[in-house]
């Protein structure tokens, strides 16, 4: 069977994926999607070993060695280890895939703290110079147009396939992220996606000092409006919408998600709100006209606009002007920061990222056609009645969001002292290289290293969304001890800096090809729960808590846009911390919450730029050793 599979495979001509950008290639999608492999459920023992090996560098040698006992039991022949490792792999058989619906359900439906600040993350892109508000709509008509023109080639399937490592990817995700929306539920959430109905939405939402509009961007023959169409029915909507004392009704979607299903609830039992809400949710995408941002000195600035993209500033200033269950929000501002907010159940960042590459191509691009001036219609503004019970809920959101504002430390930093080339000139792989300058900033702040998570993609694989990279490993142990201890020599440090980034790859290549271990134990640990079986001990272990408890979150996101991603951290005692390496420089947003003392984004922000100097210096003043 392996072998006519094979064989199959290499009769297929190899130009059937080449990018197309006329017409239409309906069923070009589908068939790429299915000559993906499925992802595979790693080998029992593999894993048990590699769970034991991650745990080296995060736990006492006693907590391990009680560990090692549990594992021991958990993988003995006929125990419940192999009971659950075949449940796995009769879901795989019966499954495009055995893990996304499970991962969509745990990581992000179910889980039910707001999705602002905890789950959504926010995109800042380079500040735009407006002149006047004239500037900002253009900007934003610009934006549209650009979209839309992505959209052209999702709707077409003409969409270049992705590739990894010379594999083609899935790419499923790029249809997941345009007119669809969450929904919330009183105990998960779900999500709509009305671009596979019969009548795919032809409008996007727009808000403007809390103030929703549905725009149509398609003409009737179903062509795209152009750049000036849209400024013209943008500067309608600006002039009908200067009210600043209006119910912020966006607030309500930052709530805690049982809140704001509690209080959802409410707001649709009235059909004029029920109509306003279900044309947001059908929207291909949501733009938002923000109001200024309070103004602040040029170091602070980055980081002031992150916090505008991941919250909108609280409920004085922006925050109001969002509906965050909708998949993609677009945030211009009059002062000319820009970004965007997404929602993460659709989608991972690099194909959002992707689509900003390509709109941010096309906002350059002059303008070639002057459209003839046919008369649009006035946008239709969506109509919210308030009664005092929605009132109510919108007070409490209010609250619960701008304590959460307070909460949120963010800080961005431009690493300018170099970019991705210097570690490719030392043959070390730019993102190992900053992981490596991660741990070493955080082991000198806490003397210790931490359970640290790296995003690792699946795309590899049909429906795949991620899996984890354990960048704390024993390799990575070695190096950070050693760096800063006067009886080691220089030569050493440089080899076990290399062993660590080395060890880093190894483990990246393991994960993106289905082998890492983080997916596999969430999924006997869900296995157990569906067959009803008590949870093995192994899962009620303080090291798996331990390990699970990622006081660093990472993620490369990298871009050709001069931008960063942020988001926030997933524990209260952790940071969040996403990077994009540029060829001389590195953007980062590190975020972490101010309730907690120990934890502050600018101090970790100056350990990581001292760290990434030191490891310079390092491999510069060590002279190479002749191999």
């Amino acid at each position: 069977m392996e072998r006519k599979q094979q064989q199959s495979e290499k009769a297929k001509p190899s130009g059937w994926l080449k990018p197309v950008a006329l017409g239409k290639l309906t069923g070009r999608y589908l068939a790429h999607q299915e000559g993906l492999p499925r992802l595979p459920v790693p080998p029992l023992q593999q894993t048990l070993d590699r769970y034991l090996l991650a745990l080296q560098p995060i736990i006492s040698e006693e907590e391990w060695t009680h560990t090692k006992g549990l594992v021991d039991e958990f993988r003995k022949s006929g125990g419940v280890g192999e009971r659950l490792q075949k449940g796995l792999e009769r879901r795989a058989r019966k499954t495009e895939n055995w893990l996304s619906d499970w991962w969509l359900k745990t990581a992000y439906l179910e889980y039910r703290l707001p999705v602002v600040v905890h789950s959504s993350p926010g995109v800042v892109l380079p500040k735009q110079d407006f002149l006047d508000q004239q500037g900002q709509l253009r900007f934003a008509a610009k934006l549209i147009e650009g979209i839309l023109d992505f959209k052209t080639m999702i709707d077409n399937e003409t969409l270049p396939v992705e590739y990894l490592g010379g594999k083609p990817l899935c790419m499923n995700q790029y249809y997941q992220i345009l007119s669809s929306c969450r929904i919330p539920g009183p105990k998960h959430d779900s999500v709509v996606n009305y671009a596979k109905g019969k009548k795919p939405p032809s409008h996007i939402t727009v808000v403007h000092n809390f103030q929703f509009f549905e725009l149509d961007v398609y003409s009737s023959d179903g062509s795209p409006l152009t750049t000036d169409q849209i400024f013209i029915q943008l500067e309608k909507i600006w002039n009908t919408s200067l009210q600043t004392n209006k119910e912020p009704i966006g607030i309500l979607t930052t709530n805690h998600r049982n809140s704001w299903a509690k209080a959802y609830n409410h707001l649709i039992k009235d059909k004029t709100n029920k109509e306003s809400v279900r044309s947001i949710e059908k929207s291909i995408f949501t733009v938002c006209l923000d109001s200024p941002i309070p103004r602040v000195s040029d170091d602070i600035y980055k980081s002031r606009v992150a916090a505008q993209m991941l919250h909108g500033g609280g409920s004085r200033w922006n925050s109001g002007n969002r509906w965050f269950d909708k998949t993609l929000q677009f945030i211009v501002a009059e002062d000319g920061s820009c970004g965007l907010v997404y929602e993460h159940a659709p989608s991972e960042g690099p194909p959002i990222v992707a689509l900003l590459d390509h709109i941010v191509e096309y906002t350059k691009k002059p303008q070639l056609v002057r459209s003839p001036m046919i008369p649009l219609p006035m946008p239709k503004k969506l109509r919210f009645n308030i009664t005092p019970e929605i009132k109510n809920d919108i007070e409490k959101a209010k609250q619960n969001l701008n304590i959460m504002v307070q909460d949120l430390d963010i800080k961005v930093m431009v690493f300018h002292h170099f970019g991705k080339n210097f570690p490719k000139l030392e043959k070390i792989s730019p993102d190992a290289f900053i992981q490596m300058a991660l741990q070493l900033a955080y082991y000198r702040m806490y003397g210790q290293v931490c359970a640290t998570y790296e995003s690792a993609s699946l795309r590899m694989f049909r429906l795949g969304r991620t899996d984890t990279i354990r960048s704390a490993s024993v390799d990575s142990l070695k190096f950070v001890q050693a760096m800063d201890n006067p009886s080691k020599q220089n030569q050493e440090k440089v080899e076990l800096l290399r062993r660590a980034t080395q060890a880093h790859r190894a483990y990246t290549d393991m994960a993106i090809k289905g082998n890492a271990i983080d997916r596999h134990l969430l999924g006997m640990k869900l296995q157990a729960i569906e067959d009803l079986v008590s949870m093995p001990e192994l899962f009620m272990d303080t090291a798996y808590a331990v390990a699970m408890h990622f006081n660093l979150s990472t993620s490369q996101v990298p871009a050709k846009t001069d931008c960063v991603m942020c988001f926030g951290p997933v524990v209260p005692d952790g940071y969040g911390v996403c990077y994009n390496p540029m060829d001389d420089h590195i953007n980062f947003a590190m975020s972490a919450y101010n309730s907690c003392a120990e934890t502050n984004a600018a101090r970790l922000a100056h350990y990581l730029e001292k760290a990434l100097l030191d490891m310079r210096l390092l491999l510069q003043s060590t002279p190479k050793s002749k191999l």
